[in-house]
């Protein structure tokens, strides 16, 4: 298999820009590897380019760039408080993002009681 290439300028810029409009304000990104099985019957770990940050509400952020134009994402309290968007993987780096975003606000606000629990 191809290596994966590293997360690109246009890449890190639509990161940015998305966050700015969530947060109104610059967030850090963490830029890392992470070793993930690809596919669930993969025997071998794959290194992946990843985008990491956290808020203000101690949540933290990860998109994994799993292939070209390919990501994952997922965001956690803590280790055992890992959620999803419910999509395994996306072909749109913003789309990607705004998803991820939309999730964990869903999430804050269903533990907040402002809204129903889909899990009910």
């Amino acid at each position: 298999m191809a290596e994966i290439p590293d997360i690109s300028d246009t890449e890190r810029w639509i990161l940015e820009t998305t966050l700015k409009e969530r947060y109104d304000r610059d967030l850090e990104l963490q830029l890392a590897d992470a070793e993930i099985r690809l596919h669930p019957s993969d025997r071998e770990l794959t290194s992946c380019p990843v985008v990491f940050w956290h808020d203000s509400q101690g949540c933290n952020f990860v998109v994994f760039k799993t292939g070209d134009r390919n990501y994952r994402c997922q965001f956690f309290y803590r280790g055992y408080q890992q959620y999803g968007t419910g999509v395994n993987e996306y072909d749109d780096l913003s789309e990607c993002v705004v998803s991820l975003l939309q999730a964990q606000a869903d999430h804050a606000a269903e533990e907040h009681g402002d809204i129903e629990s889909k899990r009910s």
